[in-house]
C-alpha cells in the first residue's frame, strides 16, 4: 500500500490555508484501487470503479459534497461486487483521513436531511478520531440494478474505520430503495461538506476541547 499527496486543483480564491487533497493507492490480491480527492473542489468527479450504481453513489457526493474526486478500481466482480465496494470505501476513507489532517480549522460536525421523492435520510457526522457507525437504513429490495444493497452498510463501514469519523444515519421515511439509498448518499455528502469547511473562528486550531483529535 502507497500514499501520497497530489494536489487536484488549486485552492478556493481567499482560502488561507493550503490545499487539502489527497492521492491514495491501495493494491491486495482481489483489487486494485485509486482515490484521488480536493476537499476544496467544485464538484468534479470522475468515477470508473465497474460497479455502475457505486459510480452514481460517488458522484453524489462529489456534487453535493462539492469535493473533486478521483476513483478507478478494477476487481473480482466476476464473484460479486463486495471487495470491489469496500475497498473503494477504504480507500476513500484513508484519501479523507489524509487530507483533512489534524483537523485544524475544520468546523467538525456536519448534519444534514436529505429528501428525494417519497425518501427522507439524516445524516450526523463527526470528524471525532473515533472511527463509529450507527446504521439505520431499512432498504425493502435486495439489489438495485446489479447492486446488492447490503453493500451500502459495508462502503460507510469501511469509509467510517478509514477516516476515523463518528457517523449516524437515520431513516425518516421511504419505500423505493434507490431514492433511499440516493438520500443516503446525498445527506452525507452535504454533512461531510459543512464539517469539512474551515471555521473562521477557529482560524488554525484544532476543533476539540483536548487539543488533539
Amino acid at each position: 500500500m502507497q500514499t501520497q499527496d497530489r494536489p487536484i486543483s488549486a485552492p478556493a480564491p481567499g482560502l488561507a490555508y493550503p490545499s487539502r487533497s489527497a492521492s491514495v493507492s491501495r493494491a491486495t490480491g482481489e483489487t486494485d484501487v485509486q482515490v484521488s480527492l480536493n476537499l476544496d473542489g467544485t464538484g468534479q468527479c470522475e468515477a470508473k470503479t465497474g460497479i455502475p450504481f457505486l459510480d452514481h453513489m460517488l458522484h453524489q457526493i462529489s456534487s453535493h459534497g462539492l469535493i473533486d474526486l478521483e476513483v478507478r478500481a478494477t476487481g473480482d466482480i466476476e464473484i460479486d461486487d463486495h471487495h470491489t465496494n469496500e475497498d473503494v470505501g477504504i480507500t476513500l476513507g484513508m484519501a479523507l483521513h489524509q487530507a483533512l489532517g489534524d483537523r485544524k480549522g475544520i468546523t467538525r460536525f456536519g448534519h444534514f436531511v436529505a429528501p428525494l421523492d417519497e425518501s427522507l435520510v439524516q445524516v450526523a457526522l463527526d470528524f471525532s478520531g473515533r472511527p463509529h457507525l450507527s446504521y439505520g437504513l431499512e432498504i425493502p429490495t435486495q439489489r438495485v440494478g446489479t447492486y446488492d444493497t447490503q453493500l451500502v452498510r459495508e462502503f460507510f463501514v469501511a469509509v467510517v474505520n478509514h477516516s476515523q469519523m463518528t457517523l449516524h444515519i437515520r431513516q425518516l421515511d421511504g419505500i423505493n430503495s434507490h431514492h433511499i439509498i440516493e438520500a443516503t448518499f446525498k445527506a452525507f455528502a452535504r454533512a461531510m461538506r459543512m464539517a469539512t469547511e474551515v471555521d473562521p473562528r477557529r482560524s488554525h486550531l484544532i476543533p476539540s476541547s483536548k487539543g488533539v483529535i
